[in-house]
């Protein structure tokens, strides 16, 4: 997950403030009753993630696929190969690390996840984004990390489809850009949600636990230290390799470099995406970034002169 400023439907008028004209309630002046703030339209792209029939499927069908290429791996008896984890140096180009430790032991399978919108949905703290029309605020975003515990549901297919890893054996790692401050209560909300146990630098690795930020390449070296990862999940291109969001701002050529060669080969194939409208790296391009020259249509203008459709 990488948070950036939320598209919400702006700012919201909370009742019991102030009245329409600007008087303080309780003074003489009338006015129509204000609507209530929950019953405002919600962002679409909220509506879909959070509301929808449609993500709902859309979830349980990654989910499914995830446990299914895992639990396959797990069981096909031969040496594993361990996905690539964007570590610059390994056999392969963008990272597959060996499976096999110094001492030729085999490590112990897993699978490596980003939390939030990728296990863990945060409809609380994105309820309060779209009611109060704010944008991301980290001091906010700090307190419900700490205490969003019970709240935050599972994404669906997620608890399945992590107790079929698990019955497997395959060790479930989580990989976030939390802060190291909520360990606990990232703990807390995994374990309510029914995705747990997750104990801090052992199968939870946080935004502080090295040096390199919000990058999550270090991270994943340390996990490739110990455990042969053959599946990957997130919702963001940096929860699979750092390479990927260099510059977020190069939209047509981030997404060739996905949709082409060694990278398109490994969607579904080790790697998994979660779909998130709400928010992330996605949220750059101008029109003219997002519609390159060669895919641009304009309808004629009746029988206007040429120079008017150019």
């Amino acid at each position: 997950m990488i948070r950036l400023a939320l598209i919400t439907a702006g700012s919201v008028v909370l009742a019991g403030c102030a009245t329409a004209s600007g008087a303080p309630v309780g003074t003489e002046a009338t006015t129509a009753p204000a609507t209530p703030a929950g019953s405002s339209d919600a962002p679409d792209t909220m509506r879909w993630l959070y509301g929808s029939g449609e993500a709902a499927a859309a979830s349980i069908q990654t989910w499914r696929q995830i446990a299914d290429y895992a639990v396959a791996v797990a069981s096909a008896g031969a040496t594993p190969r361990s996905v690539p984890m964007g570590l610059p140096g390994y056999e392969g180009g963008i990272g597959a690390p060996s499976c096999t430790s110094d001492d030729g032991v085999q490590k112990p399978l897993a699978a490596v996840f980003d939390v939030d919108e990728t296990v863990l949905l945060n409809t609380g703290y994105e309820y309060w984004q779209a009611l109060s029309g704010k944008g991301f605020d980290p001091a906010e975003w700090g307190q419900w990390e700490r205490g969003g515990a019970g709240i935050a549901p599972p994404v669906p297919g997620a608890v399945t489809g992590i107790r079929r890893l698990r019955e497997a054996g395959i060790t479930v790692i989580f990989n976030t850009n939390r802060d190291t401050g909520s360990a606990a209560g990232t703990v807390a909300a995994l374990e309510a949600a029914g995705v747990g146990p997750a104990v801090h630098r052992e199968t939870l690795f946080l935004r502080g636990d090295d040096a390199m930020g919000g990058r999550k390449d270090g991270r994943r070296a340390r996990i490739a230290e110990t455990h042969c990862v053959i599946a990957m999940a997130g919702d963001n291109l940096g929860d699979f390799a750092d390479v990927l969001n260099e510059d977020e701002s190069a939209i047509q050529q981030r997404r060739a470099m996905v949709a082409r060669g060694d990278y398109a080969r490994l969607w579904g194939n080790g790697w998994f995406l979660v779909p998130n409208p709400v928010y992330g790296a996605w949220q750059e391009g101008t029109i003219d970034q997002v519609f390159p020259p060669e895919t641009r249509w304009r309808p004629q203008i009746g029988d206007a002169p040429a120079i008017m459709e150019q």
